[in-house]
């Protein structure tokens, strides 16, 4: 228990994913109140919804589903259905268009307006930008601005009631993610990541969320729990 947290409230961004449920069950043990809110937001599928009510509900975590529409706009293959969702290119630099434009500040906003309600001083959001896509909105500087930006548009901000966004996972490999996570007792199995899962949770195996869990699972020397759909060959 970090003693600068204890006493705190905090909101986590949970998408029911590897790296958000790792973030959950860490603010769990870091903060004396925790809420939980996931989005409903135009995405492929709604399994890792389920898996995220799922987890909360087991946790005895506060959780809400917010519904927002940002599918409308399109240019992304997770709110795309006329976008196939690519397979994992390990040679490549490019963003891929699993990318959602400006995805984590709306999230992030949303959930600034949540913690002034709610007198949390702490947003905590799952990016990494070790092991990840290369999206724009998971790196150290996005984090930092957006943090500065929380504290002068906030009434509680200006009043000196500084809030923080935590990522706790910014500078860990998959592995370490795991590793964390596996410390705090969080079952893997549970958790949903692929961005084209079925309707019953089953993972393609074969797209960047995909391909980077799973090699995590190998750096970490620990069993893969994640269910794959049965016309994937996994090795």
């Amino acid at each position: 228990m970090n003693p600068d947290f204890y006493d705190k409230k905090a909101i986590v961004l949970f998408s029911g994913g590897l790296d958000s449920t790792t973030c959950l069950y860490w603010a769990k043990a870091n903060f004396k109140e925790i809420t939980a809110i996931s989005f409903r937001y135009g995405q492929r599928h709604s399994s890792e919804l389920i898996a995220a009510q799922k987890i909360t509900q087991r946790l005895g975590v506060n959780h809400r589903i917010i519904d927002i529409d940002i599918a409308w706009l399109g240019g992304s293959a997770l709110t795309d259905q006329s976008i196939d969702v690519p397979n994992y290119d390990a040679n490549s630099n490019a963003v891929p268009v699993t990318y959602v434009p400006a995805r984590n500040t709306i999230f992030l906003s949303y959930a600034l307006a949540v913690a002034e309600v709610m007198g949390a001083n702490h947003i905590v959001i799952g990016v990494s930008s070790v092991d990840f896509s290369g999206y724009p909105d998971c790196r150290p500087d996005f984090i930092q601005a957006f943090e500065h930006l929380a504290n002068l548009a906030t009434v509680a901000g200006r009043a000196g009631n500084q809030l923080s966004v935590v990522a706790p996972l910014q500078y860990l490999s998959k592995a370490q993610t795991l590793e964390l996570g596996l410390s705090l007792g969080v079952d893997y199995g549970q958790t949903v990541s692929c961005y084209q899962a079925d309707a019953d949770g089953h993972a393609c195996g074969v797209c960047d969320s995909c391909s980077l869990r799973r090699q995590g699972f190998i750096d970490a020397g620990v069993n893969d729990p994640t269910r794959y759909v049965s016309s994937v060959s996994i090795t």
